[in-house]
């Protein structure tokens, strides 16, 4: 998710002005195994900086957990509500992250390239050495904690990226993420009628023609969770409580359509999915942040958050979440997602 200045106006009150295009990752070297682009996989070398208000950011949270890389790669978490100087350590004692040492996710932009111009956005993965950013793709960064990861991953680790499904994934992903995952943006933040009016209706066309091909298989693609499901989960997750109001999607809510509700309940209680979700964050980046969009920056108090831990059932559709492997183990007491941004407990 892109700091206010990608928006080309004004900070925060810029979301809204002019119409909306994703601003490609300007950083976009890889940490690799064999380490071609001088970023060798090693365990606590880098550190991870994201937002858990921001989907592309909450792809990684999901990946790092499945594939139980929290002890080899570290966590720095933002405050959800960012200003115009960027996402902020305000969370951490002191207003400093205590790993990087710095107040803004910008200075290790800087430290990378002096004077960078772009805007910082999640996730960002930085080495921890030189305090320098490596990279701000989030289209490849799970794809690597997927596969160039692999030595450092946990012992049970699912495979989220089959070599012998990836066309398939790919191709699902590459629709999901541009009427979808994207789709929102395009129309939460369109400056004209017609503009919005297409992005909602390539919303809409993409969620039933997903949720007709989830109606007699539990997960996107083969019979076990994938990139692919983590990618559509991040945008259904934050659909009725952002995007059907704050972005205009409103056709219907996610809990109106009986199969992706019933999809995204399942992979919420599934580990590594609902414990990285922090639905306060979530609404007051949102609603506090867009000031284009929502002049007061009122935080609704709903939608209510009961239903998220009720049965799902998706189970009877056979299925197995992890393939050969196994559930990832307890959420860390320091990166449990505080009460106010859960479900209440049954």
């Amino acid at each position: 998710m892109n700091h206010p200045s990608d928006s080309g106006d004004d900070g925060n009150s810029g979301y809204g002005r002019k119409p909306f295009k994703r601003s490609r990752s300007h950083f976009a070297d890889r940490v690799t195994a064999d380490g071609r682009d001088g970023w060798p996989v090693e365990a606590g070398r880098y550190r991870l900086v994201a937002s858990r208000a921001c989907p592309w950011a909450s792809r990684a949270l999901v990946s790092r957990r499945l594939l139980g890389l929290e002890d080899a790669l570290s966590l720095g978490i933002t405050d959800p509500v960012q200003d115009d100087r960027s996402w902020r350590f305000t969370l951490d004692p002191g207003g400093r992250d205590p790993v990087l040492g710095i107040r803004f996710l910008s200075e290790a932009y800087d430290a990378r390239e002096a004077g960078y111009p772009g805007g910082v956005s999640v996730p960002a993965i930085v080495d921890v050495p030189s305090g320098q950013l490596v990279t701000n793709d989030f289209q490849q960064i799970t794809l690597d904690l997927a596969t160039e990861w692999s030595g450092l991953h946990r012992p049970g680790a699912p495979d989220l990226y089959p070599e012998r499904l990836r066309g398939e994934i790919d191709e699902v992903m590459e629709g999901i993420y541009r009427d979808v995952n994207n789709g929102v943006y395009r129309a939460g933040f369109a400056a004209e009628q017609g503009e919005y009016e297409d992005a909602y209706r390539d919303v809409f066309r993409r969620l039933d023609l997903v949720s007709e091909r989830l109606t007699g298989q539990r997960y996107l693609v083969g019979n076990t969770i994938t990139e692919a499901d983590i990618r559509f989960f991040t945008t259904l997750v934050r659909f009725d409580a952002v995007y059907h109001g704050h972005f205009k999607c409103n056709r219907s809510k996610l809990t109106e359509d009986p199969v992706l509700w019933a999809y995204t309940r399942d992979l919420y209680q599934t580990p590594g999915f609902g414990d990285t979700v922090d639905f306060d964050h979530i609404k007051r980046h949102y609603y506090g942040v867009h000031r284009g969009i929502n002049p007061t920056g009122i935080v609704p108090l709903g939608p209510d958050l009961s239903g998220w831990l009720t049965p799902h059932y998706r189970e009877e559709l056979g299925g197995r979440p992890f393939g050969d492997g196994t559930p990832p183990g307890p959420v860390a007491a320091a990166e449990e997602v505080p009460p106010a941004g859960r479900p209440p407990e049954h």
